[in-house]
């Protein structure tokens, strides 16, 4: 008999295309050595290139299903926050990790689809900054989630102080969106002691489907491990640049990211 893996709750959408959400969640997490525990926050209709309809999960069944992870005494070691696209909904997963204050929480800000699909507009963004950011252990926001986010700052260094300011301790930024040779991330806190930490990536050609949900899915694979949250972060680039570097193309959609661990 094995020795028991780290389990992890996923709330998460369901992506027909495999690439992302849910299944993306349950592929990182086999391949980091975790369980996933997935619960589905949002049924979707998309393409590997944009989102073209949601039906958001009902939050009463969202929560028996969280309960029922509790009273089968599953030692839970991380969760990660996926697609939250009704307010009913994260009002539920707002209550849930509110009452889990030791487990470190990753939440992928999932705002707008890769193909411009909104998923709520302002004022769910409102209160995802409201009802999650304060309880979130890690964001893992890209630039224009970033600006979304924190729409009254000015510079980046200003909107990470921002979503800092909100409770969230740590947040991983990519920086895939800006125009440059390579791809720096940042890892930043202002919580003592404080980070800021940056790493490079070569740029690889094309357009990937469900790349945030692999990055935040190996994080919160990390903290289940009890790694640091540099070490973290660090392993999360590594796993997501070559299951990026990997990726299959099929049809005339985005890369999907080969989630075998690569490292």
């Amino acid at each position: 008999m094995q020795t028991a893996k780290p389990f992890v709750v996923c709330f998460s959408g369901l992506d027909p295309t495999g690439g992302a959400g849910i299944q993306a969640d349950i592929e990182t997490l086999h391949s980091l050595g975790c369980h996933a525990l997935p619960i589905v926050s949002s049924l979707t209709v998309q393409t590997t290139r944009n989102v073209l309809e949601t039906r958001p999960s009902d939050p009463g069944l969202v929560r028996r299903q969280f309960d029922a992870l509790i009273d089968s005494e599953l030692d839970i070691a991380a969760i990660k926050l996926g697609l939250i696209d009704s307010p009913h909904v994260m009002r539920c997963i707002s209550e849930i990790i509110r009452l889990c204050p030791t487990i470190p929480v990753v939440a992928d800000p999932v705002l707008t689809a890769g193909g411009g699909f909104e998923f709520g507009g302002d004022s769910l963004v409102q209160l995802y900054r409201e009802l999650i950011l304060p309880y979130c252990r890690v964001l893992t926001p890209n630039i224009p989630e970033l600006k979304k986010l924190s729409p009254q700052t000015g510079s980046e260094y200003e909107a990470l102080q921002a979503l800092c300011a909100t409770g969230c301790e740590y947040i991983l930024l990519t920086g895939a969106h800006r125009d440059s040779e390579q791809v720096t991330n940042r890892l930043y806190s202002s919580i003592s002691p404080a980070i800021d930490h940056q790493w490079q990536w070569p740029r690889l050609a094309g357009e990937y489907h469900g790349s945030g949900c692999t990055l935040a899915s190996a994080m919160a694979a990390g903290l289940a491990a009890g790694m640091s949250y540099t070490t973290a972060a660090e392993r999360a680039q590594q796993f997501t640049w070559q299951a990026l570097k990997n990726a299959l193309k099929t049809g005339n959609g985005q890369y999907l990211p080969d989630r075998r661990n690569h490292l």
